[in-house]
């Protein structure tokens, strides 16, 4: 998946590559030829005090040098500008298609881990294309060139360096089996890290409402300090790994002193060749040791590789259909024909032969106990989810023959739990009509009973907006969102319990301005109390996944126990509320 990935991705800059490769060439070439000057410096300048040899030949090390560190510094550019612009490519290929995750892909691998998979892995990934794309050039011409340029300088010496080597890779193979499994284990620790940490952050008001601090610090130690007990054996190679490269590296070049001192005390060797010998047993072995430190960088990066092609290996439940249909027949209409849903790995569906009918310009309702699918019926309308069987129309047209544009864009959702982004109020009920006039973000504001509020915050429409909206209260927030989906007045209205946060003359207002204002608009109200859907044109009740009662609110009174039952329990709690603050 590695190779694959750095494949796809760095292809479009191949030819920053290309300009690496011939750069990172160039300054190897000079390394390995920097130590040939040297040789004769000494060995020609210096043992025969010729000065101007040394000042002429210094002159062409020094030139050697600089062009070695310039074409370095253009081939770690160009490196760097490759790896950057593939990571960035990257990332947003793993966000487009998370953005195309219905909710059951983004439930199976997690909000955290989606996140660490686009941040992290990516990081890895791209290091390695960086660090490749110069290290495992320079290693190669090091280790090939300097055993090559050794060998001129002098055979015999030669047998230090067929001792050296072989020693190190083994060396370093026995450490990089041992990391491989560690980095995968990291990774999932990170993970665990990760989501820990987001459900702390997220639901903090509950952790601290039910005095859980102790707790849950107890719970975010534990899995910081499995992170720590992998990380310190990773380290704990790291640290063993470098220091016993250097150790057998010392080792060789103390070998080539000892025997290159025989050999000069024999007069068969020069001194000058004996230092060119040593730098270049050390190039070789630097080599050696840079590609040593890749293929411990490889495994991790393979992880990361592997885990972000699940991402992008997954198909999306949610998809274009092969022919789509641009456009509905009959605007506003919605049709649930035997509708069935089950939830992966469920025992029993959800929903369970749901078939109804909503009729342009109509407001219906729906309710039914906790669990009884009445969110589940909603999202099956806007396609957050699929059927598992049956057919869901809008429109006259199947949802699964709509394109996704013409779908969303023919309705207007306001979820169970609104979310409002970083912004201010116009931004965040522009999301629905991006071109709209203040004067239509006030009208929709004023139909959402939110214009009072807005135009006493400072600012008014330009009004900050935190994350979440955690800036306004839970009643703001439903009413902002409101707004922002009656902004662009689509044929359908979809409200998920939406009226919940708002009190009871609030509710009140706010249906009636819907109900004026959008007269031709279909709403589809899933509703908790019973006060909300009295004056909706039918009522669907949802009991255990089915359909068990469908008329208005006095047919239902009369003639169905699951909405009396509802009705009556409703009452009843009002009432005892009401003789408790009597």
């Amino acid at each position: 998946m590695l190779r694959q990935l750095l494949w796809r991705y760095l292809r479009p800059y191949r030819w920053l590559l290309v300009g690496v490769l011939v750069f990172q060439f160039a300054a190897a070439l000079g390394m390995l030829y920097l130590p040939n000057l040297n040789a004769r410096i000494v060995d020609n300048g210096v043992a025969r005090g010729d000065t101007g040899y040394i000042w002429r030949m210094g002159g062409i090390m020094l030139a050697v040098s600089l062009a070695q560190i310039v074409t370095a510094i253009i081939a770690t550019r160009f490196a760097a500008q490759a790896s950057m612009a593939m990571g960035r490519d990257l990332r947003n290929s793993v966000y487009a298609r998370v953005s195309s995750f219905s909710e059951r892909e983004v439930s199976h691998f997690g909000a955290g881990s989606l996140i660490t998979r686009n941040t992290n892995d990516v990081q890895q990934v791209q290091m390695i294309a960086m660090m490749g794309s110069t290290m495992l050039i320079t290693a190669p011409l090091l280790a090939i060139g300097g055993i090559i340029m050794a060998l001129r300088q002098n055979v015999e010496l030669s047998w230090i360096i067929g001792v050296a080597v072989p020693v190190l890779l083994v060396f370093a193979g026995l450490i990089i089996a041992r990391m491989v499994p560690l980095f995968r284990a990291y990774q999932l620790k990170l993970d665990t890290l990760n989501r820990v940490m987001r459900e702390q952050l997220t639901g903090i008001r509950v952790v601290r409402a039910f005095v859980r601090e102790s707790i849950e610090e107890a719970r975010y130690r534990s899995a910081n300090t499995d992170m720590l007990v992998v990380g310190r054996k990773v380290g704990s190679l790291f640290v063993v790994m470098f220091p016993g490269a250097m150790l057998i590296l010392n080792l060789a070049i103390l070998g080539v002193i000892w025997y290159g001192a025989v050999e000069i005390d024999g007069g068969r060797v020069q001194i000058g060749t004996l230092m060119a010998f040593m730098q270049y047993v050390g190039q070789i072995l630097m080599g050696v040791l840079m590609a040593t430190f890749m293929t411990i960088m490889i495994p991790r990066a393979a992880v990361s590789a592997e885990r972000i092609g699940e991402v992008l290996d997954v198909e999306p439940t949610l998809h274009e259909p092969t022919v789509p249909v641009t456009a509905t027949t009959t605007p506003g209409t919605i049709e649930f024909d035997d509708v069935t849903f089950t939830y992966p790995g469920a025992e029993a569906p959800i929903l369970g032969g749901v078939s109804f009918t909503i009729q342009p310009g109509q407001t219906v309702a729906v309710v039914g106990s906790t669990g009884a699918g009445k969110t589940t019926l909603l999202n099956l309308v806007p396609r957050l989810i699929d059927t598992t069987s049956g057919t869901v129309r809008v429109g006259g047209v199947d949802v699964r023959d709509l394109a996704l544009e013409t779908l969303w864009a023919s309705l207007g959702l306001v979820p169970q739990r609104p979310f409002l982004f970083a912004g201010t109020v116009g931004s965040n009920v522009r999301l629905g009509k991006e071109d709209a006039t203040d004067e239509e973000v006030w009208k929709a504001l004023e139909i959402a009973q939110g214009r009072d509020f807005v135009a006493e915050m400072e600012g008014g429409l330009d009004a900050r907006i935190s994350q979440g909206g955690t800036n306004v209260s839970g009643g703001q927030r439903q009413r902002l969102a409101i707004a922002r989906a009656v902004l662009r007045r689509p044929p359908i209205l979809l409200l998920d319990d939406s009226f919940s946060a708002l009190d009871v003359a609030t509710d009140a207002k706010l249906r009636q301005a819907l109900w004026r204002e959008l007269p031709e608009v279909t709403k589809l109200v899933v509703a908790q109390r019973v006060t909300t859907v009295t004056d909706a044109d039918a009522i669907l009740v949802l009991e255990d996944g089915h359909l068990v009662g469908v008329g208005t609110h006095e047919e239902l009174l009369a003639t169905n126990q699951t909405y009396r039952e509802i009705a009556e329990s409703q009452i009843t709690v009002g009432a005892t509320a009401g003789e408790a603050g009597a």
